[in-house]
Parts: C-alpha cells; sequence; structure tokens
C-alpha cells in the first residue's frame, strides 16, 4: 500500500518519506478500512516531530490519528456484512504505530465508526480529534441548558466544534477569537457574544454581559496564558474544562481564587477518555452528522504525496478548519 512514514523525529520535509508499505491484515475484533482521507492534527504534527511520544524505537511510524473511509476486510469476531461500511476512524496512532497517513489502515472496530451517506470522507475524517475533545469539554461535567459559557480561541478546530455543541444544548455562548474572519466563523457556528481577545479586555467584555456575575464554564485552548482572565470571570462554582496550554506549558496555579469559587478544573485529552466518553461522542456526531446539524472547515486538501506540507501548515497556526490528505 502506499503510505507516508517517519523513523526519526524532525522537520516534516526531513523526515516524513512517501512510498511503500506492507498492508496490514486485521487480527481479531479488528477491521482493515480502506481510506479515504486522512486529518492532519496538532498533535500529529508534534508527534512527528518530538514534542510528543511516538513509537520510532519499534520501526516506523505512519502518522495521523482520524480518518475515513469504507471497510474493507473484517478479522474473526467482526461480522461480514460491515464490509463496504462508510466509517470515519480515530485514535488510530495512539500508542501504536500504524496512523491513517496511507491507503489502509487496520483498527480494533471500537475505533470505526459509522458515516453517514451524505458526509463527505473528508468531513469524517475530521471527526476525531476535534469533534470528541469538544464534545467532551462541553457535556463532561453536566447538562449546559441555561448556563453560559465561554470558548476560548473559537476559531480553533476544538472551539469551533465547541461553540457549536453548546449552542445545541441550550447555553449562551461567548466566544474569543483573534481576527474578524474567525469572529464571523463564531457567529456562523451560533455564538451569540464574540469578543477580540487581541483588542478588547476579556474581563471586562465578559462581566459586563454577565452584569458581573461570570459565567458557568469555559472551554479553554491556553489555559496556562488564560489563568489570570479565568479568575476574574469563573462563577463561584465554575468548571474549566481544558484541552491545551501551550503558550505556558506550566503554568503556576492561583490555588486560592479557585479554591474561594469553589472551581473544577477539567483536563480533557480525547486518546485517555473513559470509553463511555468515547460511545456517547461517537453516538452525537453520528447522529448530528446524518440530521446535517454541525457546521465543518476544511482547510486545505492535500494528495499523500505533499504531506510535508500538509504537516507545515498545521505548524503554522494559521489553517482556519481542518487540513486533510485526500486519497484517490
Amino acid at each position: 500500500m502506499k503510505a507516508a512514514w517517519f523513523e526519526n523525529y524532525g522537520p516534516a520535509a526531513e523526515v516524513l518519506k512517501v512510498g511503500e508499505l506492507e498492508t496490514p491484515d486485521p487480527g481479531h475484533g479488528e477491521v482493515r478500512v480502506r481510506l479515504h482521507a486522512s486529518a492532519v492534527n496538532p498533535s500529529d504534527v508534534k508527534k512527528r516531530a518530538g514534542l510528543q511520544p511516538a513509537p520510532i524505537e519499534q520501526g516506523p511510524v505512519i502518522p495521523h490519528s482520524d480518518g475515513a473511509g469504507v471497510i474493507y476486510t473484517v478479522g474473526a469476531g467482526v461480522p461480514k456484512s460491515r464490509i463496504g461500511e462508510r466509517v470515519w476512524v480515530y485514535q488510530a496512532q495512539f500508542q501504536r504505530r500504524f496512523g491513517t497517513a496511507a491507503e489502509y489502515v487496520t483498527l480494533p472496530i471500537a475505533r470505526v465508526v459509522h458515516l453517514p451517506d451524505n458526509v463527505d470522507f473528508s468531513i469524517g475524517a475530521c471527526m476525531g480529534i476535534p469533534a470528541m475533545t469538544a464534545h467532551r469539554c462541553v457535556f463532561a461535567d453536566g447538562d449546559v441548558a441555561g448556563q453560559i459559557l465561554l470558548v476560548t480561541g473559537a476559531g480553533g478546530r476544538v472551539g469551533f466544534y465547541a461553540v457549536q455543541w453548546a449552542k445545541q444544548a441550550g447555553a449562551q455562548v461567548i466566544a474569543t477569537v483573534g481576527n474578524e474572519d474567525r469572529a464571523r466563523q463564531a457567529r456562523e457556528a451560533g455564538a451569540d457574544t464574540v469578543v477580540n481577545y487581541r483588542s478588547d479586555d476579556v474581563a471586562e467584555t465578559v462581566n459586563q454581559i454577565t452584569n458581573g456575575a461570570g459565567v458557568d464554564r469555559i472551554i479553554d485552548v491556553e489555559f496556562g496564558a488564560n489563568l489570570q482572565t479565568s479568575v476574574k470571570i469563573i462563577r463561584t462554582g465554575g468548571v474549566i474544562a481544558t484541552y491545551s496550554s501551550t503558550q505556558v506549558a506550566e503554568p503556576g496555579l492561583p490555588f486560592y481564587p479557585f479554591m474561594f469559587k469553589d472551581v473544577t478544573v477539567h483536563f480533557v485529552l480525547v486518546y485517555v477518555m473513559p470509553e463511555s466518553a468515547k460511545r456517547q461522542a461517537a453516538a452525537d456526531i453520528v447522529a448530528s452528522l446524518g440530521q446535517g446539524k454541525l457546521t465543518h472547515r476544511i482547510a486545505a486538501r492535500y494528495p499523500l504525496a505533499r504531506i510535508s506540507e500538509a504537516h507545515t501548515l498545521v505548524e503554522q497556526g494559521s489553517a482556519a478548519g481542518c487540513v486533510v490528505l485526500e486519497f484517490s
């Protein structure tokens, strides 16, 4: 099969190779998916760069966690009736070497989810990390109907879906963005109010919107960098669900201000979410996709041969939406 892989950490153009690798066979409880699309997420490029672990000591690593395609063959224990089913897959390259940057991937059936006929494969490839992380951040701590949620970085992959999940569940959504284009996209996703964190005082603006009461929950893309703002606007008993802290990787926690507000900080990583949470997220994603209730953004599409360009674009952080590889 055609595939991309890396054997050493480093810049995309230097370490990513494209060529032929052996096509994998499914084991017990597994299926082989003929992939039509593979998403490039920030965690994928961090693994290739050596900023997050990848099992290169075991051999070549095919990158990427998320993808979409058609079940081609099944292993023992999986009904043959599933052959030919359109699916999206997630968690392909977590603690294992073989991800979705290839014509085929073999995965446990639990990581393979039905893709409705009305949904393009490239959209399906974007459901894993972004949509599932957003779902967990919004719903991990209970119903949000009637609550006020702040989604920071709402123009990003996760934030964009978090706005949609929260709004559809009946929350009032305040979104922060860095430019007018992202503001427009956040409004289209359902945000009630959009704040430009580059030009506006976020804490002052949020407290004006909430009449000083603050927000019930914060979905946060930059936990460390936003701490001083968060402590000013979170209500007593509020929750901060965070999935990233790139700018300040080891933040100092304002312990007593948070303690006296009885604040819960919920750290979210899609790979280690409880299986029940993964199943619920997948089920809600499938239902929403089938009903056309989610809005999506594809920022760029590349063939497999140009995978290094796709990785570079994601590393630059300027892509407004999902970056995908598409296979003929």
